[in-house]
């Protein structure tokens, strides 16, 4: 690939609202994955494809990231952008124009999303095509929970976007099924003068503007295995499918178990991901679930298809099936089908 000046701005701000009461505790991009924080996978892709600096906004517990990531990671140099009011998707841009604009191209990436990044393939289409902006797109039927979907034509260019259309555009010669966008965009420096300072919507107020105008917004629709972690179940799914490495994770039965957790030899573990400073206690099960760092699980407990949070102690004999308990935490309200018991919430998942 053609040496280029590639600068990023990986999105970290967000509230993980729907993913609480865990992230009362950690912000959603330092979510660990196989023992590495979500966001921190795509900082390492991002260095592999010789990225010259990636900028993380922050806003909701935003010392946590910089305390964990530091000046640099993996060699790639790192800089923050804190926002005293969150700013969305467009306004993210602003304040670190004069680091991005340097750039031949601006990668933008969502901080949540979990994907083996086919970064070189966006690059090199990006380029070839001359687009204003490439979107990294998935085969995945649209739902609305992830955004509705995008509209191309067979040569990628996207016509169609929530239902916002290229100015006379038909339906003739665009793929008749919409495809989510997965959480990668590649920014022409040229676009960054249209960015004002004031929060926004990249769609609404960047790519809707462009289709009204003619410009060319291009795609790469790929297959890879692509999460977007925005719900408890999502990332319980998320981390075992990325467990099983080329396995769908629903094959996948061996386990994850981090080299500074204590488990007990008589503790039969199965599609387990076990994160640093776990204990297990004796008689144990544990199956197709994820336990994070510091939890405590007491003697006989069952464990099955569930998140057991940070620093969580389960009792002994204790039986948890399609659920995710963290410690209580004052500023979370219970929501639907949430209950409390002691010091722990137990939050139903939906597998």
């Amino acid at each position: 690939m053609k040496k280029y000046r590639l600068r990023a701005l990986v999105l970290t701000a967000g509230f993980g609202t729907r993913l609480r009461p865990l992230t009362c505790f950690v912000p959603k991009p330092l979510l660990p994955v196989c023992g590495e924080p979500v966001t921190g996978r795509t900082l390492r892709s991002l260095g592999r494809i010789g990225c010259e600096v990636a900028v993380l906004n922050t806003h909701y517990l935003a010392p946590k990231i910089p305390e964990y990531f530091g000046k640099s990671y993996y060699g790639l140099p790192l800089r923050y952008s804190h926002e005293p009011e969150i700013q969305g998707t467009y306004g993210a841009l602003f304040a670190p124009l004069s680091v991005l604009s340097k750039a031949d191209a601006v990668i933008m990436v969502n901080g949540d999303s979990l994907c083996r990044w086919p970064l070189k393939s966006l690059i090199r289409k990006h380029f070839k095509s001359g687009a204003a902006a490439t979107l990294l797109l998935h085969r995945r039927r649209p739902e609305d929970t992830l955004g509705g979907g995008v509209g191309i034509s067979s040569s990628g260019r996207v016509v169609r976007i929530r239902d916002h259309r290229l100015r006379g555009e038909t339906s003739q010669g665009v793929s008749s099924r919409g495809h989510v966008f997965a959480g990668v965009h590649i920014l022409s420096p040229q676009l960054l003068n249209r960015i004002e300072n004031r929060p926004g919507d990249i769609i609404t107020d960047l790519y809707q503007p462009l289709l009204d105008e003619g410009a060319l917004i291009s795609s790469v629709v790929t297959g890879r295995a692509w999460h977007d972690l925005g719900t408890a179940t999502r990332y319980l799914e998320a981390s075992l499918d990325w467990a099983g490495g080329r396995l769908p994770g629903s094959m996948w039965r061996g386990n994850k178990v981090s080299a500074l957790a204590e488990v007990s030899r008589n503790a039969p573990l199965s599609r387990a991901l076990v994160e640093q400073h776990v204990q297990i206690a004796r008689g144990s099960t544990i199956q197709s679930s994820l336990l994070l760092e510091g939890a405590r699980i007491g003697e006989g407990c069952r464990i099955k298809d569930s998140i057991v949070g940070p620093g969580v102690v389960l009792a002994p004999a204790s039986n948890i099936e399609k659920r995710m308990i963290n410690r209580f935490d004052k500023q979370h309200e219970l929501g639907p089908g949430e209950s409390s018991m002691g010091d722990l919430v137990y939050t139903p998942l939906d597998l």
